[in-house]
């Protein structure tokens, strides 16, 4: 097999971010892990002596061959790219060819690969500089076992300046799962000092992977979205024909279909993009900092202030005060919209057409938090339980989903129609009300208990954020002893409020959701506390809405669960209090016992 490695020309040299990309355990079993993912491995196996400062990554991946590994430890050689064009053309996690040069002048380097269409594997050491100085051919299955002994060995002030050796661990365990949350396919080991430190299980998706390296969630509190989405029009750059690639310069216009796990591309062109979004639903999990915010793009984990802060923005007003989201994103997208030459770390890049990405994620955050039947695990229509409601729906009275009375109550057959069903405003029929306080509401997928105040407030809400109305009231309200602060506070909002005499103050307009309060005057000294126009529109949504101890029929009822499923963000209220419990007809039936045999059940 020819070699793959060639060492890039001058011109290309020139133009790559030049760096340190060695400072730490971390850093190397980042890069040493990268060229694992790249060569296509599916399990990786990393071994760490941190007190002897060695590690030792093995994979099976592709392997290289005799003449690869002569050229790997080489400066700026590496089988990624080829020219200059190719750095807008990036697919692979590296590119550069530094960092097994760099590991040769910082450490003990040795490899040990079999490449999948050859019929030896080898051992090679490397001397200082990269240069080949042993090489005997041994036994070792299909893959590549990369050891770097004596980090810093020939550098102590180097060691001296890390953090301890429990931080760099930490961080080592933190560098891998990001890693693992881009290619949750992959299986991974990881020891230390030959002791099994922690294992990580390869799953479909990022969604169900991420329960295993967050511990306190589960993979119930979860949702996960995957998108195709049209690529921004327009996206090409333009390049001139020397210096350093320029933000403004035309960039070859090929479209890769890029994979969410990892996977090489395709080099079949493709107009689309991928977004996959992991999200904590907000009425079950949240956190106290914002420290599972991620990004990734293209698999490899960034930071984006800019798409982070997008994601907060689309949970505004979804969680409890100073309590943020769990929230992964991953984009796969084409990568002539990346420049990834920005960082020897290659974390931060310069993202084109990042608006277009930000009203993409919003649509796709906004999507996951709202209730429709893409959110539901499983509806009776795919249970053995509503074939027998159907059976007995077609002799009684009684009629489990009754709302397309219109249909003449015909239970949808194709999975098509069911989603559909679900998806109408009256997917939630009001049953009853208990305690004057909590809807009992019949669901396609069982039953819930809707908590009315919170529900009508985030109805009000929503239409505060859409139309903040002032009115004219006459005569005008007038308040006692209002300070400066509080005068300021309500001219901010809005409000048109003047002198009346002494310590006494005449409010002319009001917002119209108000206007029929006999507490008025009470209301607007509560907007006077503080706040943004945001913070007015929730007191003002909590005043009115409707009251928990206020009885209503069925048809106010169904007409407040019909307003609350059409709004953006149904699952908490604008405080971030969770608005309404379900009970799937799955888990009555386990509770019920129905998956029971009657003759058993009695004993025959």
């Amino acid at each position: 097999m020819a070699s793959t490695i060639q060492a890039l020309p001058t011109e290309v040299v020139y133009l790559i971010t030049a760096g340190e990309v060695i400072d730490s355990l971390a850093s190397v079993v980042r890069e040493l892990v990268e060229n694992s993912l790249d060569a296509g491995a599916t399990r990786i196996v990393v071994s760490l002596w941190p007190q002897q400062w060695r590690i030792r990554v093995a994979d099976n991946g592709c392997g290289m061959n005799l003449d690869d590994l002569h050229k790997a430890a080489t400066a700026h050689s590496t089988s990624k790219i080829r020219s200059s064009s190719d750095l807008w053309k990036i697919n692979s996690l590296g590119f550069r060819g530094e960092a097994l040069h760099s590991l040769t002048t910082l450490a003990d380097l040795e490899i040990l690969s079999h490449c999948v269409v050859g019929k030896l594997g080898w051992r090679v050491v490397y001397g200082y500089g990269g240069e080949v100085v042993q090489v005997e051919a041994t036994a070792i299955a299909p893959g590549t076992v990369v050891t770097v002994s004596s980090l810093f060995g020939n550098c102590s002030s180097r060691r001296q300046g890390l953090p301890t050796i429990a931080q760099q661990m930490k961080a080592v365990q933190a560098t891998i799962h990001q890693i693992a949350l881009c290619h949750p396919r992959v299986t991974w080991q990881i020891w230390q000092n030959d002791r099994q430190w922690f294992t990580i299980s390869p799953a479909p998706t990022t969604g169900q992977l991420l329960p295993q390296i967050l511990r306190q969630v589960r993979q119930g509190d979860l949702q996960e979205l995957k998108l195709e989405v049209p690529n921004p029009i327009n996206s090409e750059l333009s390049t001139p024909n020397s210096s350093l690639p320029s933000l403004k310069s035309p960039v070859p216009s090929s479209h890769y279909p890029l994979s969410l796990e990892g996977a090489p591309p395709s080099p079949i062109p493709s107009p689309l993009s991928a977004l996959n979004l992991v999200v904590g639903l907000p009425d079950r999990c949240h956190r106290h900092r914002p420290d599972w915010v991620r990004v990734a793009i293209n698999g490899r984990m960034i930071k984006s202030a800019e798409l982070e802060q997008t994601i907060l923005s689309a949970f505004h007003k979804t969680l409890p005060r100073d309590r943020y989201p769990i929230c992964f994103l991953h984009l796969a997208i084409s990568p002539d919209q990346i420049n990834w030459n920005r960082n020897p770390a290659k974390t931060e890049i310069y993202l084109n057409q990042i608006t277009y990405w930000q009203e993409q994620i919003i649509q796709g955050i906004n999507q996951i938090l709202r209730i429709s039947s893409v959110n539901f695990k499983e509806t009776v229509h795919t249970t053995r339980v509503s074939k027998l409601l159907k059976a007995t729906e077609a002799k009684g009275d009684y009629n489990f989903n009754p709302q397309n009375s219109n249909e003449d109550n015909k239970i949808p057959n194709s999975g098509t129609d069911a989603i559909n069903r679900i998806s109408t405003p009256h997917s939630l029929k009001a049953v009853a009300q208990v305690s004057n306080t909590y809807i009992v509401a019949e669901h396609p997928a069982g039953i819930w208990l809707v908590e009315q105040h919170i529900a009508h407030e985030r109805v009000l809400y929503e239409q505060l954020c859409d139309s903040w109305q002032l009115v004219c009231v006459e005569p005008p309200i007038i308040l006692y002893q209002l300070s400066p602060v509080q005068v300021s506070q309500l001219q901010r909002i809005g409000l048109d409020i003047e002198p009346f005499g002494e310590q006494l103050w005449a409010v002319r307009n009001l917002p119209a959701m108000l206007q029929q309060h006999q507490d008025c005057a009470e209301a607007i000294l509560e907007l006077s506390l503080g706040g943004d126009l945001q913070t007015a529109q929730v007191a003002v949504a909590c005043r009115s809405a409707i009251r928990n101890g206020t009885p209503m029929n069925l048809q106010e009822m169904q007409t407040l669960l019909d307003n609350w499923q059409r709004t953006r963000n149904p699952r908490t209220c604008p405080h971030g209090r969770p608005i309404y419990l379900s009970l799937e007809e799955s888990a009555l039936a386990r509770f019920f016992r129905r998956n029971w045999v009657i003759g058993k059940s009695h004993g025959i």
